[in-house]
């Protein structure tokens, strides 16, 4: 298995640091969803799976992206389930408590954020995860290896 990184995703020695505990070969590619996902090779072809980790370093980033950047974030979590992919949305950094109480940077009123992220969930059948910084690279690799093992497992790959 390969992560593929999206070539959107910043470059920075903190994301360098992420990519060394996927513990996995990894590579920039441009994803249609999703700031990683993963490709393996199968009978000679290279196959990348209907899965996706959506990672914001924080409350803040999340915050935005349901707020100004809404309409952007809508249509790339349309383009996923389109495609009947999983998406996880890991958020670092942050917990369901800090954002239902408002333990964020934002303007953006704590019972309307906590109904955005559930209606997302129920919406995109979304998966958040929220985490620590340091354990974000290995979650991403053991989420992607995780789909992979379990749509083999299901024969969705022949």
């Amino acid at each position: 298995m390969v992560i593929l990184i999206d070539t959107r995703e910043q470059s920075s020695d903190r994301a360098e640091k992420r990519y060394k505990t996927f513990n996995r070969p990894y590579r920039r590619q441009k994803l249609d969803y999703g700031d990683y996902s993963a490709a393996f090779t199968l009978n000679g072809e290279e196959i990348q799976i209907r899965a996706a980790v959506e990672r914001k370093m924080n409350l803040e980033e999340l915050s935005n992206c349901l707020t100004r950047e809404r309409d952007r974030f809508k249509r790339e979590f349309d383009r996923a389930r389109a495609d009947g992919a999983s998406v996880y949305l890991l958020v670092e950094n942050a917990s369901w408590e800090a954002l239902m109480n408002g333990h964020y940077k934002t303007g953006f009123n704590k019972n309307a954020f906590t109904a955005s992220v559930t209606a997302w969930v129920a919406r995109y059948d979304l998966k958040p995860i929220f985490c620590k910084r340091e354990s974000s690279g290995r979650l991403i690799s053991e989420i992607l290896y995780r789909e992979l093992r379990e749509r083999l497992e299901r024969g969705e790959y022949g």
